[in-house]
């Protein structure tokens, strides 16, 4: 078996009703685009500790009501949900990722859910979920960790009013 090099300024390629040729120039190289990356105070990096000099923050994705809800934990970090059921059912999801961190707000919407459940992959201190504050407006907030994906460790604050 052969090995070596091919150095073309123009490839050739047959489209069926002729060839079109494209140039070949100023294709960077792994380096050229490092020194670019680095270069750019702007650009994020995912192989280094960084300081951020503005605020950080993921926008908050919206729930819809439902007797059962799967949250899609591939959409973001953050989820509201405004009740609309007297009974909810939170499925276990398939899309959490190890490390994976947030909070499910849950606003006691007209039909409140003081009692949902939870798939057994959200785990709670004592093993069972704690009943939530069942009064319309009322904000309850699951802080949640993936430490695998099947184990999502959650703390509840129940009973967020805003103050006068």
């Amino acid at each position: 078996m052969a090995h070596g090099k091919i150095r073309v300024n123009t490839l050739t390629y047959d489209t069926g009703s002729g060839d079109v040729d494209v140039a070949v120039s100023g294709i960077p190289t792994a380096s050229d685009l490092a020194g670019k990356q680095d270069a750019d105070p702007d650009t994020a990096k995912t192989d280094v500790a960084q300081n951020y000099t503005a605020p950080q923050r993921l926008a908050v994705v919206t729930l819809t009501s439902a007797s059962s809800i799967t949250i899609d934990f591939s959409t973001g970090n953050n989820f509201i949900l405004t009740t609309g059921h007297s009974a909810i059912a939170f499925a276990n999801p398939t899309t959490e990722v190890a490390g994976q961190s947030g909070s499910i707000f849950i606003v006691q919407g007209s039909t409140t859910c003081a009692a949902p459940t939870w798939g057994d992959q959200y785990l709670f201190a004592g093993g069972a979920a704690p009943a939530l504050t069942g009064t319309t407006g009322v904000i309850s907030r699951i802080d949640y960790v993936v430490q695998e994906a099947g184990k999502i460790h959650c703390v509840t604050t129940d009973n967020l009013v805003a103050t006068s």
